[in-house]
């Protein structure tokens, strides 16, 4: 065989093979949405590398153009108040979780290229008795249009995943769905106890589905653990709290691929229900390493 043809055949393979990509889906409501202010972050998040986010478009139930968003390259500004329209994001000058996330799981697998995909809308219930104007996550929702914010996060993921090259390289992707990252609860523990006690049953539900969207039934799914500012006249905003609280614990103790981040408890808050700053950096960390040690478990 000539040295030419040798040649191609070793650089072939290289040419052609296809570059992987770790995808992990951030969902839920306003903790995971984010209400750090992008003035407090260190110089180190705010550009990265071989990072990037796909941002649903966050709307209201019955609303069409929800999760409609576009592939970028990470950086602050993806917390409340960003919008896109499809072929335009407009960032914010507010970040969540995603970026102390993105730069520890990229320090955990530094050979990899790392994918968000995240829908989170504040306020927003699993029980659609909950959901208020903010809307709710119930898969077998009829309301207005039968459209509700699990609609929106189908779409924000099947948009999503339509690009067969996110870092532009000229290669196909392959993707490797490799976690779900769920911070929410708190709208559910606001109004009834009968509507609380039904969570670890909504939850359960809604991740199994979640997982049955990504094709992998086993995917590790983290979940942050709700907490409570105390910022009212009765020293406690989420009156039944600690029923979701129960719930998520016994979710993660009955699932043998889920985790939970309980440093939530810790956090001081800007207002009345988000964290500070400082809450949504720790916050991303805690999640990074979470969902590490379940891939590597």
């Amino acid at each position: 065989m000539g040295k030419l043809k040798i040649f191609l055949l070793l650089i072939i393979p290289t040419v052609f093979q296809a570059q992987k990509i770790r995808v992990f889906v951030l969902a839920g409501q306003s903790n995971m949405n984010g209400f750090g202010y992008n003035k407090d972050l260190p110089k180190d998040l705010k550009t990265f590398k071989d990072v990037y986010i796909f941002h649903g478009n966050s709307v209201p139930d019955g609303e069409i153009n929800g999760g409609l968003g576009k592939w970028e390259v990470l950086k602050p500004g993806h917390g409340t108040g960003f919008k896109s329209d499809g072929k335009y994001n407009t960032l914010s000058y507010r970040f969540g979780l995603e970026l102390t996330f993105a730069r520890q799981i990229k320090e955990l697998f530094p050979n990899d290229k790392i994918a968000l995909i995240k829908y989170a809308r504040e306020g927003t219930s699993i029980d659609s008795l909950a959901a208020g104007n903010f809307g709710c996550w119930d898969a077998d929702f009829n309301g207005k249009k039968g459209i509700n914010q699990y609609d929106h996060f189908l779409k924000t993921l099947s948009l999503a995943l339509e690009e067969s090259d996110i870092d532009k390289d000229g290669k196909k992707d392959e993707i490797v769905p490799s976690g779900i990252l769920w911070m929410q609860g708190e709208s559910d523990g606001g109004f009834s106890r009968e509507i609380a006690e039904k969570y670890y049953g909504h939850l359960h539900n809604l991740m199994n589905l979640m997982r049955a969207s990504l094709r992998k039934d086993d995917i590790p799914v983290v979940i942050g653990k709700i907490s409570d500012s105390g910022k009212n006249e009765n020293g406690k905003v989420w009156a039944f709290g600690e029923i979701i609280q129960e719930a998520q614990e016994k979710f993660v103790k009955t699932d043998k691929k889920a985790a939970i981040v309980r440093s939530t408890k810790k956090y001081l808050y800007s207002d009345t229900w988000h964290y500070n700053s400082a809450g949504y950096l720790d916050l991303g960390e805690k999640f990074a390493e979470e969902v590490f040690r379940l891939i590597t478990k």
